[in-house]
């Protein structure tokens, strides 16, 4: 119990003494990782606080990933590192050249007394619900990529309304929640409109759409772009056993079926661009140098994070679309 000390006459928040007397005896190694702390109720009637109070400066140590609880016998020194003053729990659907991008913007613009927790769910439900309710009173921010999983409001909306920022996706079911996401339906639209005068050279365009990964608006603003102009449009869910023909261009939205929509290309003697057309979601590096340049539809995914940092760092509660660009290179 000598470890805890509160005063009425420091002037500070007495949460904050809590928390400062732990920080103190992990600096002076009077307390080391295992340690048990005093508990709520010794900590409550020794210094006539409320037992809110004392709730409060564990939960922040906690968060902090400084203490840990364990049900039925108290809090225990978790971690020695009082360098940590906030713990970012970070959920991807997975991690690919454009997300890594994401991931390190976001990681350079916030204070390096900050930690961040990366997860992955990889478009698994279940996955995604363990994740989130593993960590449920953990961290004080949860940053989380929703992809185009159902039912995900029924998780998050478990977590602390304020502490969660979404990005990439959104819905009408996760408008409540902060976000910096694409409009994916008018990114669709209005880039393919803007590359049509290319795209016309062709004889008809094709979106290769898988519904486990891929987010619905990219359908909708596909079948918006085919409405709005006099041209032969289809939607193919696979190139397993397409014959490609010579005329056509593809909108691929996955790298996987981008290598192998050029080596079916290749197989049938076919030259991308003057042949076959494609335009690629998300750029990347490699779609610069790919078959003398490869045409993409993206989003700034640099932007993206050091946004989302941004409206972390000012506790920030907005929704906002990110910047897209359309990239024409030889490809189209």
């Amino acid at each position: 119990m000598s470890i805890i000390s509160v005063s009425e006459k420091l002037g500070v928040p007495k949460y904050k003494q809590i928390v400062s007397s732990v920080e103190d005896g992990l600096s002076s190694g009077l307390l080391k990782k295992g340690d048990k702390l005093p508990s709520i109720n010794s900590i409550r009637n020794k210094f006539d606080l409320s037992r809110d109070t004392v709730l409060m400066a564990f939960n922040e140590l906690k968060m902090r990933g400084i203490v840990e609880s364990i049900s039925g016998k108290g809090y225990y020194v978790k971690s020695e590192d009082v360098g940590v003053k906030q713990k970012i729990f970070l959920l991807f659907d997975e991690l690919n050249a454009f997300k890594e991008e994401l991931y390190y913007a976001f990681l350079q613009e916030l204070d390096d007394d900050i930690q961040v927790d990366i997860f992955f769910h990889h478009f698994s439900f279940n996955v995604f619900q363990k994740h989130i309710y593993d960590s449920i009173g953990n961290y004080n921010y949860y940053v989380v990529m929703p992809a185009n999983l159902p039912d995900t409001h029924m998780v998050l909306d478990k977590l602390p309304e304020d502490k969660v920022y979404l990005l990439d996706q959104t819905s009408e079911a996760l408008m409540h929640f902060p976000s910096v996401h694409q409009n994916f339906e008018e990114t669709i639209f209005s880039n393919l409109n803007s590359a049509f005068y290319l795209i016309k050279e062709y004889e008809k365009i094709t979106l290769l759409f898988s519904d486990k990964k891929q987010p619905k608006g990219m359908i909708s603003g596909f079948r918006k772009f085919e409405k709005s102009v006099d041209f032969p449009c289809d939607i193919i869910d696979s190139l397993e056993y397409r014959d490609i023909k010579k005329g056509e261009v593809y909108v691929v939205l996955d790298d996987r079926d981008l290598i192998f929509l050029i080596k079916k290309i290749k197989e049938q003697n076919y030259k991308v661009g003057e042949d076959v057309g494609i335009i690629s979601y998300n750029e990347t590096l490699l779609k610069e140098v790919v078959e003398n340049g490869i045409t993409t539809i993206s989003t700034d995914f640099k932007t993206m994070g050091k946004r989302l940092a941004q409206m972390l760092a000012n506790n920030e509660k907005a929704s906002v679309e990110n910047p897209n660009t359309l990239i024409i290179r030889n490809s189209l």
